[in-house]
C-alpha cells in the first residue's frame, strides 16, 4: 500500500468516525423526539378525557372549563419544560467529553458568547454544526473529484475547511458584535450620565436603558438585561458585570463598567467622571475617523491615477500629438 492509499484509508476511517458520533447525537435526538411524541399522545389522551367530561358535565358547570384549560396548557407547558431540560442536559453530556471539548473549545465558547449565545443548546448546535459539516464535505468532495488522483489531498481541504468553517461564521458574527459595541459606547455613556444627573438610581438608570433604549443600543441593551437579571437572582453587581467588561476586548467598556461597580458600591457624583470619559470616548473617535479618511484619500489617489489620468492626458494632450505626428507625417513626404 503505497503513501497516498494509506492517505485516502486513513481520511475514510476519520469520516467514518464521524458519521459515526453524528449518528450517535441523531439516535440521541430520536429518543427525545420519541418521548416528545409519547408525552404528546398522553396529553392528547388527558385533553380528550376532559374534553368528554366536560360534555358530561351539566349546564351549570360549564363555567368551570377555562380553569380545566389552564390546567391543560399548564401541564403542557411543564412538560415541554422538561423536555428542554432533558435536551439540555444531553447537549450538557455531550459537551462535557473530551471530544466536545476538542470541538467546542475554550475560545469557541467564548466567541459564542460575545455573539449572545450563553446556552448550552447554541454550544450544541455549534457542536453538531463543526462535526456535521466535517462529515459532509468530505462525502461531497469524494463523490466530486472521485476520478482525480488527488482526491485525498481534496478530502483533507475539505474536512479541514468544514471543521473551520462553523467558527469562521461565528467569529464574523463576533466581530461585528465588537464594532457595534465601540459605536454604542459613546451614547452609551452620554445616557449613563443624563440619567444620573436627574436622579435616578443605578438599577432605574439601567432599566430604563435596557427598556426604552434598545433601539439606539441593540448589542449594550441586550448584554445589559442578562446582567440585569443576573444581579436579580442574587448575584453581586461586580459578578453580573464582569462578562460585559471582559468579553468584547474593549478598554474603554472595562473602564466604564468598573465606573459603574464603583458607583454601586461607594455611591458618588458621576456627571463630571462621565462627561470626561465622554469627551475622551469622542476625541478617540474623530481620530479614529481621521485616519479612515486618510486612509481612503490614499485609495482614491490610485483610483484616480489608474482611471481619471488617462482621460485627462487624452483631453488636454491628444490634439498636440496628432498636431505633432500631422506635422512629422509631412517632413517625412
Amino acid at each position: 500500500m503505497d503513501a497516498d492509499s494509506f492517505f485516502v484509508v486513513a481520511l475514510m476511517c476519520g469520516s467514518a468516525a464521524c458519521a459515526l458520533i453524528g449518528l450517535l447525537v441523531f439516535a440521541g435526538l430520536g429518543r427525545n423526539r420519541r418521548s416528545v411524541r409519547t408525552l404528546d399522545h398522553a396529553l392528547d389522551q388527558r385533553a380528550a378525557s376532559a374534553a368528554a367530561a366536560r360534555a358530561a358535565t351539566p349546564a351549570s358547570n360549564e363555567r368551570k372549563d377555562p380553569k380545566v384549560s389552564d390546567e391543560t396548557d399548564k401541564s403542557r407547558l411543564t412538560s415541554l419544560d422538561r423536555i428542554v431540560q432533558t435536551l439540555s442536559r444531553t447537549a450538557a453530556r455531550w459537551l462535557d467529553t473530551p471530544l466536545g471539548k476538542i470541538v467546542v473549545a475554550d475560545e469557541d465558547r467564548r466567541l459564542l458568547e460575545r455573539c449572545g449565545f450563553l446556552d448550552n443548546t447554541a454550544r450544541a448546535r455549534f457542536f453538531a454544526a463543526r462535526i456535521g459539516c466535517s462529515v459532509v464535505l468530505p462525502l461531497i468532495m469524494v463523490i466530486w473529484r472521485s476520478g482525480e488522483p488527488r482526491v485525498a489531498l481534496w478530502m483533507f481541504g475539505a474536512l479541514a475547511t468544514g471543521f473551520m468553517l462553523p467558527k469562521w461564521l461565528i467569529r464574523r458574527r463576533a466581530k461585528a458584535r465588537q464594532r457595534a459595541v465601540v459605536g454604542e459606547l459613546p451614547m452609551f455613556v452620554d445616557l449613563l450620565r443624563l440619567l444620573q444627573g436627574v436622579g435616578l438610581s443605578l438599577d432605574q438608570t439601567l432599566q430604563v436603558m435596557i427598556s426604552d433604549f434598545a433601539t439606539v443600543l441593540p448589542v449594550l441593551s441586550t448584554e445589559l438585561a442578562l446582567a440585569h437579571r443576573q444581579f436579580n437572582t442574587g448575584r453581586t453587581r461586580e459578578q453580573s458585570l464582569n462578562r460585559l467588561s471582559t468579553s468584547y476586548e474593549n478598554d474603554d467598556l472595562t473602564a466604564v463598567m468598573r465606573l459603574v461597580i464603583q458607583v454601586d458600591k461607594h455611591g458618588g457624583a458621576v456627571q463630571e467622571p462621565l462627561r470626561q470619559f465622554g469627551d475622551r470616548l469622542r476625541e478617540s473617535r474623530r481620530a479614529t475617523l481621521r485616519e479612515r479618511i486618510g486612509a481612503l484619500t490614499v485609495k482614491m489617489t490610485g483610483v484616480m491615477v489608474v482611471t481619471l489620468l488617462p482621460a485627462l492626458l487624452i483631453i488636454t494632450a491628444g490634439l498636440g500629438f496628432i498636431a505633432v505626428f500631422h506635422s512629422l507625417s509631412t517632413l517625412h513626404k
